[in-house]
């Protein structure tokens, strides 16, 4: 008895310009170019003008690198070290702007945990002669509040036990769904059997 394997249907996104296979993508099995990239890029957008806002207040301060001194910007402590630091976070949340959709959101998500991280990390510093940063406790509270907004807008409407069927994430998770639409590979699924 011969069984024939179906071959597999290569979606376009797996092909280079020239028509052949590009190799493994990471993203492959997130859904693309949904209506969610938009609030994405928002929230990337919004705490890199921040970021970069605050660090550009710090660097015309002209506060010493690792001064570990009062200086405070926008009610904030700083010094040279953090400000230069603010800009080069808030220039990648601007590039994942630019990107968008599931890099953005991806994004957005690991740098609110290393928000959060870095929040609880200087918060242990405090007071110390490690904290290179010049954190003071309203330095932390913000840490903290950036790390949750920059989650919640990575996660919003991609993790949760309730999302609505027709998002693309839900879709995804359940391609076999009816009306879900599912991936070409799904339908080629159910037109083989």
């Amino acid at each position: 008895m011969a069984s024939h394997a179906a071959p597999r249907r290569t979606h376009r996104s797996d092909r280079s310009p020239h028509g052949t296979s590009s190799g493994l993508r990471l993203d492959e099995h997130l859904p693309v170019d949904h209506r969610l990239s938009t609030f994405y890029r928002f929230g990337a957008g919004l705490m890199g003008v921040v970021l970069i806002v605050f660090g550009i207040l710090g660097v015309i301060d002209h506060v010493g690198f690792f001064d570990t001194g009062g200086d405070t910007v926008a009610g904030l402590n700083t010094n040279g070290a953090l400000s230069w630091l603010s800009i080069g976070v808030g220039l990648l949340l601007l590039v994942g702007m630019v990107m968008g959709g599931n890099f953005a959101s991806t994004l957005n998500m690991g740098l609110g945990v290393l928000f959060v991280a870095s929040g609880f990390l200087n918060l242990a510093l405090l007071n110390t002669d490690n904290n290179v940063l010049a954190f003071k406790i309203q330095n932390v509270l913000f840490s903290f509040v950036v790390g949750i907004l920059l989650m919640f807008f990575g996660m919003y409407g991609r993790v949760s036990g309730t999302l609505p069927h027709d998002n693309p994430y839900w879709r995804h998770r359940h391609p076999d769904a009816d009306g879900a639409g599912g991936s070409e590979d799904a339908v080629h699924r159910r037109e083989i059997t």
